[in-house]
């Protein structure tokens, strides 16, 4: 079972030096880093960011920064080494039910790379709808990615099914 806890300064300095992301993966290595999503996010008022841990393990993190009322933008990254073995939908699930259940959000927004369709797979299975598609700039180059949302109505059907 996962377990989300808020975010101390000593996870952000342990997250730095996570292992690599493995072959396939090495473009998302960047949101782990000193200048990755932390400290994009570090200073985002009304931001919750979560260590996920398994039987006390850090296994991710994941980032609800709220973009309006009822409304955030979603971020999870997990440690190189546990990619590919379930914890991404695991993670994503336990930090929308925070995001709905408990903060009381409506809709939970996020981006991912269209290089990355395995991700897209999961955010759709856990009831994420493509709204778009947008190019931002990602470390000095421009980088294609699918815009996705869900509304808590939509993520309550899902979990039912």
């Amino acid at each position: 079972m996962i377990h989300l806890r808020a975010l101390t300064d000593e996870d952000v300095a342990l997250i730095q030096h996570w292992p690599p992301y493995p072959q396939g993966f090495e473009e998302l290595d960047y949101a782990l880093r000193e200048q990755g999503w932390l400290a994009e996010y570090g200073n985002h008022p009304d931001m919750h960011c979560n260590i996920a841990s398994e039987d006390g393990e850090p296994i991710g993190f994941a980032i609800l920064a709220k973009t309006a009322d009822k409304e955030a933008r979603f971020r999870v990254a997990l440690r190189g080494d546990k990619i590919g073995r379930g914890y991404g939908e695991a993670v994503t699930r336990a930090i929308l039910d925070k995001g709905f259940y408990t903060l009381n959000l409506e809709r939970i927004r996020l981006i991912v790379r269209k290089t990355n369709p395995r991700a897209q797979r999961l955010y759709q299975k856990v009831g994420f709808v493509k709204r778009g598609e947008c190019i931002k700039e990602i470390r000095g180059k421009p980088v294609e990615f699918v815009e996705m949302t869900i509304e808590r109505m939509h993520y309550r059907r899902a979990m039912e099914n």
